[in-house]
């Protein structure tokens, strides 16, 4: 029932992220059509002063659903009710306190906007509204988070899916009768009022005895929480520090006319990447199973494995995307929004990088060794916004965005990089980490060889099925040399191939 259960979630969650990547591409391009890429710009904005507030939620809501596993499997329901009594209360004081530091930003929004002068745009009310938007999701949290406890997961995402859909088709509409940025917005309060209700209704049917039910938490698992929620705290501030001062940092010194084409290219690029991520979801429980059992050096053989799989991935992707984007922009959101080929140069060794963490990640989290580098992300934050506020203001003028994704390249690789695998080898695998320096780090320069490659010939090209078929050429000549010369790679792609079926349904 678990694995049935395990490939329905994963089955669901891939079909909803597919169906909602089109939807919001649509909506997207209406969006730029109509009203114009400058409030998509301001959009991007909003959403990362807001996440930069949700650092408040503390990763409260992770400790506490992690908290709820062992007594939904002994079957303590008035220890999961005050859980639960506990989430919610937490997250409406957490909804509040957002709310109110969003208000606290208004004053300052002009300032965050370089070329406020020139938009000619209200911004008080938008962001209002998307403030609203996002406050009102800490009413269902706690729900969200119950029904997810309890392993159905597609229920989650099914529920969210319908309202994210309602709400792409309702943005679509409001786009092309009114052309209004605040209609459009209001959009997505009856979106989240939709998911509240649907998720509202399912946990008072499936789980009423839970919900209704008024239990106290005890001294304990409270001090529990609060020594999880300390460490969690940590990842998040890290996590809000990269993910959103980016965008912050464009727009306040550059614009955000040209944040909104940046967006563009992240946002294409995250939606796929989101899928392919998607498949390695049911290999964590392996993972987990391997070092419960005590055997560091089959867990090791198997993160080789997934290794090897997440380069395969990522070199085939990214020098694709990197082929194809600008047109693929183009096709999505209309002429005039692509950028300069030096912006989508570092979007995609910036994204690559990101995204061969996922292994040592994975790892790290299923052998539960996430305590170790509980400061990493506080270094890795800080780090990025110096650097990024210095390159920013170093670089010359055509240069500015450029400067920005380079600090966080640099920061990815310095830092993360080397913390993540170190952490994993030490604690899990207790071996020395160098062997997988020189691997990772030579794959990475392998990687930009061949980007630099793809650029060299596809501006000599012209069309998304050529550079397509250039960039896979490409991929076939890097893999290729890799496994010409890597006795390690060889052995771990030979080892995927052999148990494919019981790699993905073990």
């Amino acid at each position: 029932m678990d694995k049935k259960r395990s490939v329905l979630n994963v089955t669901v969650s891939i079909l909803s992220h597919i169906l909602l990547l089109f939807s919001s591409l649509f909506v997207r391009r209406l969006l730029i059509r109509h009203i114009g890429n400058d409030v998509n710009g301001l959009n991007s904005l909003f959403t990362s002063i807001i996440g930069m507030l949700a650092v408040a939620e503390l990763g409260v809501g992770s400790a506490i659903t992690f908290s709820m596993y062992k007594p939904i499997v002994d079957g303590n329901t008035g220890k999961v009710a005050a859980l639960y009594g506990y989430y919610k209360r937490l997250y409406r004081i957490i909804g509040l306190v957002i709310f109110g530091a969003g208000l606290l930003v208004l004053p300052f929004l002009p300032r965050l906007i370089g070329d406020y002068e020139t938009i000619d745009r209200d911004v008080y009310i938008p962001y209002l509204l998307r403030l609203l938007s996002v406050v009102l999701t800490y009413l269902y949290g706690a729900k969200i988070s119950l029904i997810q406890a309890h392993k159905n997961n597609f229920i989650t995402t099914g529920i969210l899916t319908i309202g994210k859909f309602i709400g792409c088709g309702l943005q679509a509409i409001t786009i092309l009768l009114w052309k209004s940025f605040s209609i459009y917005l209001i959009c997505y309060i009856i979106e989240i009022l939709i998911i509240w209700l649907l998720t509202g209704y399912v946990a008072n049917r499936d789980y009423k005895g839970i919900v209704t039910k008024d239990e106290a938490i005890d001294a304990i698992t409270k001090a529990e929480i609060g020594k999880n929620t300390k460490a969690m705290f940590m990842h998040k501030i890290g996590t809000v520090l990269v993910n959103s001062i980016d965008g912050l940092i464009i727009s306040a010194f550059v614009g955000v006319v040209i944040l909104g084409k940046y967006s563009n290219y992240t946002l294409i690029c995250s939606g796929i990447t989101g899928i392919i991520t998607l498949f390695f979801t049911p290999l964590t429980s392996v993972i987990g199973h391997l070092h419960a059992a005590g055997d560091a050096g089959e867990t090791k053989k198997w993160f080789d494995r997934f290794y090897s799989l997440n380069y395969i991935l990522g070199v085939v992707f990214f020098l694709g995307y990197y082929a194809v984007v600008d047109e693929a922009v183009r096709l999505c959101f209309g002429d005039g929004l692509a950028v300069s080929h030096s912006i989508s140069f570092v979007i995609t060794l910036n994204q690559f990088t990101k995204f061969m963490r996922k292994t040592a990640l994975l790892f790290r989290d299923a052998s539960g060794t996430f305590y170790y580098d509980r400061w990493k992300p506080i270094a890795e934050g800080v780090a990025n916004l110096i650097l990024s506020l210095i390159f920013v203001q170093v670089f010359p003028e055509e240069y500015k965005v450029v400067g920005v994704i380079v600090a966080t390249i640099i920061t990815t690789l310095g830092i993360c990089h080397i913390v993540d695998p170190y952490v994993v080898y030490k604690h899990a695998f207790h071996k020395s980490v160098k062997e997988y320096y020189l691997r990772n780090y030579g794959y990475i320069i392998l990687f930009i060889v061949a980007l630099l490659i793809v650029e060299r010939i596809g501006t000599e090209t012209d069309g998304i099925l050529i550079n397509g078929i250039i960039a896979i050429g490409v991929s076939g000549l890097v893999l290729g040399f890799v496994m010409i010369v890597d006795k390690s790679f060889r052995r771990s792609v030979g080892a995927i191939i052999h148990t494919r079926r019981s790699f993905l349904f073990h």
